[in-house]
């Protein structure tokens, strides 16, 4: 497995992309199984994205065996409460193994801790089957549901909500109880709120309850339960909203983490939660938010607790699945998955993604916009990552940086393994004498060289530092830095003079100011001072027009040579400069 891990983690990063092409190995694994696969483009030697095309037009849950690496994927049909129902069944390389059909929709899904048994929801009674054999193995029959109900193992019973009402529309405010069938024998365990309230079983004989917004819950809730004995005990419990009714939950996904230290909840209002599972108050450090456009769909955290992957719905390139370190204080990039269309769905279904135990597949159900067609998409993150680094240190150019004037550094980054599919990034700051400045991502050429664009506008040392975060295939690089001094902006002033003039009629004198960099705030007055015969003296100062123009007009006071010295003394961003011409006075 080794080997395998290292090829399919060597092509994880091909999975942000506007089209996937068929894989041919993957095709001809599959042939004559009635699905439809879409892998990674045929360039690559294997996918990291196999999709199948799901025989449901309808979604309500997925389960996960991992003894027998058996998936489960059931159609809720509650829209007739004379439905049948479906499990369709795949191995864990998406081959479709058998379908259950049912007297009954299945609204929920839950496996025994030892993987023997799937139970599964019906209208009226929850049944269970062999994981290895499929048949039905025992039936219980519960309260008459008509909104379909969600089912949880944990604590070696099972729980399971029961919400009824009349009509299908009335089913987002329905009355719902938790029941259980506990010690072989159904029980009310007395818990029940309005909605269709969800279920999740986590580690420690513990159980998470989520509720969806609705009409007649206008500050939502999540809650820990005990399971341990026979009777549910609630623990931690949150509601979000503040006290002028703003922040509530839009409940979509819950999931613990699998040493039970935190909770990570799918918000569509808010976007991807982390909470500390004994009291649910948030975490010290919480997830990026999602990109934007994107609403948060699903989560769940991989079996070995490396990985986190968040679900959204999100349309055109904007991703709709993020699959990230579950470290938030981990800043490794996210890997991107954007669903288009007709080969992968539009967005990830809420409740739709669970792991591998092992932490080697995840499997994530996407739906189309009109939710009338359904896939499965097995992706493998990495077992392995590659090194990368950066090489020959920094330059820039020009050689003299000057504040306010476009400057750019230049750099390299090698890395190890195959060419990305998706160009990768460096981040870059600088540090100057007003802190750091964040100057945002720049684009790796493909010969590992890339540029960090700049307008420094400030005088003095300014530090340039690059780094390279990583991603899930690459580990991130040590930074690199380099130090360059700014200087002021260069000015200018050009003087027109005559050659010649006289006491009678006077002289005029025109000019130029040019300043290179920043703009300067006001414009320049410029100091003039006149040296004739009889001494020196300053006339009066002259204001720079708007396009850098100025005029003198002075009257001479003694004849032969009399020069003009104009001058501007600079500021914080710009030195200064000086002019001076020399006009021949006749009487």
């Amino acid at each position: 497995m080794g080997a395998e891990h290292s090829l399919w983690g060597a092509q994880l990063n091909t999975a942000h992309r506007p089209r996937r092409l068929a894989a041919t190995l993957l095709a001809a694994t599959l042939a004559g199984t009635g699905l439809t696969v879409a892998a990674a483009p045929a360039a690559h030697a294997a996918a990291s994205d196999a999709v199948v095309k799901l025989p449901i037009s309808s979604y309500s849950a997925l389960a996960v065996d991992n003894v027998h690496e058996r998936v489960f994927v059931a159609d809720s049909s509650t829209s007739y409460s004379g439905n049948s129902g479906i499990i369709a069944v795949y191995n864990f390389q998406g081959e479709r193994l058998t379908t259950i059909t049912t007297t009954y929709h299945v609204s929920g899904l839950a496996l025994s801790a030892d993987g023997a048994k799937v139970y599964a929801g019906l209208r009226d009674r929850i049944e269970s089957y062999d994981t290895t054999t499929f048949q039905k193995t025992h039936v219980s029959y519960a309260s008459t549901d008509t909104c379909g109900r969600d089912l949880a193992y944990s604590g070696g019973q099972l729980y399971f909500t029961t919400p009824y009402s009349q009509y299908v529309g009335q089913c987002a405010t329905a009355s719902t109880y938790v029941d259980g069938v506990v010690n072989g024998a159904l029980t009310r365990t007395g818990w029940n709120d309005s909605g269709e309230l969800q279920l999740e079983a986590g580690p420690g004989n513990r159980m998470l309850m989520g509720q969806p917004l609705n009409a007649n819950a206008a500050n939502p809730f999540v809650t820990v339960f005990d399971t341990s004995g026979d009777s549910l005990v609630r623990n931690a419990a949150r509601r979000f909203a503040d006290s002028e009714g703003k922040g509530a939950l839009d409940f979509k996904d819950m999931a613990f983490s699998p040493d039970g230290a935190k909770v990570a909840v799918a918000d569509a209002a808010y976007g991807t939660r982390l909470l500390n599972a004994d009291d649910l108050s948030d975490a010290a450090t919480g997830y990026q938010a999602l990109p934007s456009g994107a609403t948060a769909s699903s989560v769940a955290f991989s079996g070995d607790g490396k990985y986190i992957a968040r679900g959204a719905s999100a349309t055109g390139s904007t991703p709709d699945l993020l699959v990230q370190p579950a470290d938030p204080t981990d800043a490794t990039a996210p890997l991107e998955f954007v669903f288009e269309g007709s080969l992968d769905g539009d967005k990830v279904v809420p409740r739709g993604m669970e792991w591998s135990a092992d932490g080697s597949r995840l499997f994530a159900v996407t739906t189309n916009t009109a939710g009338s067609q359904y896939w499965l998409h097995i992706i493998q993150p990495p077992a392995v990552q590659y090194d990368a680094r950066f090489t020959g240190g920094l330059t820039h150019s020009p050689a003299q940086a000057t504040a306010g004037e476009p400057l750019a550094v230049r750099g390299k980054l090698e890395q190890d393994g195959p060419a990305p599919a998706e160009p990768l990034k460096v981040k870059a700051t600088r540090t100057d004498a007003n802190g750091t400045h964040d100057l945002g991502t720049f684009t790796v050429k493909d010969d590992g060289t890339f540029t960090v664009l700049d307008e420094p506008d400030l005088v003095g040392d300014a530090t340039y530092t690059v780094s390279f975060l990583g991603d899930l295939t690459h580990r991130p690089a040590e930074d690199v830095t380099t130090t360059v001094s700014v200087g002021k902006a260069p000015t200018s002033i050009a003087l027109t003079a005559p050659e010649e003039a006289s006491m009678s009629t006077g002289i005029e004198i025109t000019g130029t100011f040019t300043a290179q960099g920043k703009a300067l705030p006001d414009r320049a007055v410029l100091k003039v001072e006149r040296t004739d015969s009889l001494g020196t003296g300053t006339l009066s100062s002259v204001t720079v027009a708007a396009d850098g123009t100025f005029t003198i007009n002075d009257i001479p006071r003694a004849r032969r040579e009399v020069t003009y010295t104009v001058s501007w003394p600079g500021d914080d961003l710009h030195s200064g400069s000086t002019a001076s011409a020399t006009v021949y006075v006749r009487r």
